[in-house]
């Protein structure tokens, strides 16, 4: 007589497994972007500055800060942007964190301004809402961050989209 016990067990596990892929793979909204997509573009060289140590004022290798990332992140696909955040701040159009895709820009009072720009980061990646972003943080240097990070959440003032 077969042993009930094991094929009893062993259904269960098959229909988790079934179930846990079938709503991995229709669930998940892909967030790649396709190499011709001038986002792409901007993603990979913000990307290329990755353990940049941060540097007030600084635009190299040596040492950058948000605001240079940035400027050379869009300037990588003919985009000249302001070197200041606060003025960089001002360039392309206002969109909704519900409407965010990567290459959107999104910026963040983090001193004691709460409403003043003092910072700026790229969006690389949006899933199911929450939001990745790369950016040169002063303790880490260039790296990545999650706008659900509680810090970040609440010194998020808005977003611009530069890329269309």
């Amino acid at each position: 007589m077969p042993n009930r016990n094991f094929v009893l067990f062993k259904l269960p596990c098959l229909g988790c497994v079934l179930l846990i892929f079938s709503v991995f793979i229709f669930s998940c909204k892909s967030s790649k972007i396709p190499e011709n997509d001038p986002a792409f573009q901007v993603i990979n060289t913000a990307k290329s500055y990755y353990g940049t140590p941060y540097k007030y004022g600084g635009t190299t290798r040596a040492g950058m800060d948000c605001s240079a990332l940035l400027f050379h992140s869009f300037y990588s696909v003919g985009i000249n942007l302001p070197r200041m955040s606060a003025d960089q701040a001002e360039q392309g159009v206002k969109v909704s964190t519900r409407d965010l895709k990567p290459g959107d820009v999104l910026f963040f009072a983090t001193g004691k301004r709460k409403k003043r720009v003092t910072h700026a980061g790229i969006v690389t990646e949006v899933q199911k809402g929450d939001i990745r972003f790369i950016h040169a943080s002063t303790s880490l240097g260039v790296t990545e961050d999650y706008l659900s990070n509680r810090y970040w959440n609440k010194a998020f003032l808005f977003a611009r989209r530069i890329l269309e």
